[in-house]
């Protein structure tokens, strides 16, 4: 079976090593060494000034949320992860949608003050398989009318626009570790911030600790265990091998699919990307189904990403969101990783020509 995504696992001995140091002290939770030292890695790593890590990449958002006291309504893409518009409910908020850019597939900016009202307190922007947002104008606009800005930087993981990593813009960046992303602690996630937000997004992920015995604010649990951050640990030193082979990958299907009917995502101009996906936008969710039955008949799995537009999910108030809607049903994100063989890639490269007219 080929998947359309494949867990990199460094090699088990050099994990269990870093494992036996958590194992001697009998340390395995409660911000250990091992979640300090990959705090401090990543930190060397994606050149921030700051971060959190944290248990999944979910809480990040829900606690961006609380942290910085958000009401009301928050303006969102429809074209993202559940998660990105669930957080936004579960914290007793209103998501707003705003289209999408059809090329780019974040949200237009162009559209998005005329989704706010005196209700607004926030917008909440999804960097796109990596792909960053209108970074400066979403900002220009958020300072104009007073509001937060989160950004949903999931797929992110070493992406930098600008010369500057993608994390430092916004109020709050967040992004997931889980073992299907370019970098992973087995699953986990991170907060980035402002720095005079810092004290308030830490506290939060901890309960409100603040000190042994006291508490600051209402927190939670979002810690990450020394059992995650010593896979990360693990996982960091192949991280360029990883993305290298990546673009191997996807430098490939680009040079296959050249001159054929198929759509992908443009990638914002002055962006470092990272290949963290490799999506098509077919002609048709017709065509999109009989290409999906026709891999798996050879045993290739693909997924369809972002699926469904999430206007459409049961627990949000119904509205149209032409592009998103259109391009959730013909969007297929092709198997990417790095030891997909070229015999692999070969195969899947086939099918998908002799299907798409």
């Amino acid at each position: 079976m080929i998947n359309v995504t494949k867990t990199f696992l460094p090699p088990q001995e050099e994990y269990n090593a870093i494992l036996k140091r958590a194992w001697d002290t009998g340390w395995i939770t409660n911000r250990g060494v091992l979640v300090k030292e990959l705090e401090k890695k990543l930190i060397e790593y994606l050149d921030v000034p700051n971060i959190i890590a944290m248990t999944n990449g979910t809480l990040p958002i829900q606690i961006a949320i609380k942290a910085l006291g958000l009401t009301g309504e928050i303006i969102t893409t429809p074209f993202s992860y559940v998660a990105t518009t669930s957080s936004i409910v579960w914290e007793g908020c209103t998501p707003v949608f705003v289209d999408i850019h059809p090329d780019y597939l974040t949200i237009d900016e162009t559209k998005i003050e005329a989704a706010i009202t005196s209700q607004t307190s926030a917008i909440l922007a999804t960097h796109v398989f990596g792909n960053p947002c209108a970074v400066e104008e979403i900002e220009a606009i958020a300072y104009k009318h007073n509001l937060k800005v989160i950004y949903d930087a999931a797929h992110c993981f070493g992406v930098s626009y600008k010369g500057k990593s993608i994390f430092e813009y916004g109020d709050v960046s967040t992004s997931s570790f889980h073992a299907t992303k370019i970098f992973h602690t087995g699953e986990g996630g991170a907060l980035f911030c402002k720095p005079e937000y810092f004290d308030s997004m830490y506290f939060h992920h901890n309960f409100g600790h603040n000190g042994p015995g006291e508490f600051s604010a209402v927190g939670i649990n979002a810690k990450m265990s020394e059992l995650q951050a010593a896979m990360g640990l693990a996982v960091l030193p192949y991280l360029n091998k990883i993305i290298d082979g990546r673009q191997t990958v996807i430098s490939r299907y680009r040079t296959a699919f050249d001159g054929l009917n198929i759509k992908s995502i443009k990638i914002r101009e002055g962006s470092k990307w990272n290949y963290s996906y490799y999506p098509i936008i077919l002609k048709s969710e017709t065509e999109l189904l009989e290409l999906v039955k026709a891999l798996l008949n050879e045993n290739i799995n693909t997924r369809r990403y972002f699926y469904p537009s999430l206007n459409t999910l049961k627990y949000v108030a119904r509205s149209e969101m032409q592009i998103s809607e259109q391009i959730s049903n013909s969007i297929l994100c092709l198997p990417v990783y790095m030891d997909l063989s070229e015999t692999e890639q070969l195969k899947i490269i086939e099918i998908v020509n002799k299907r798409v007219s």
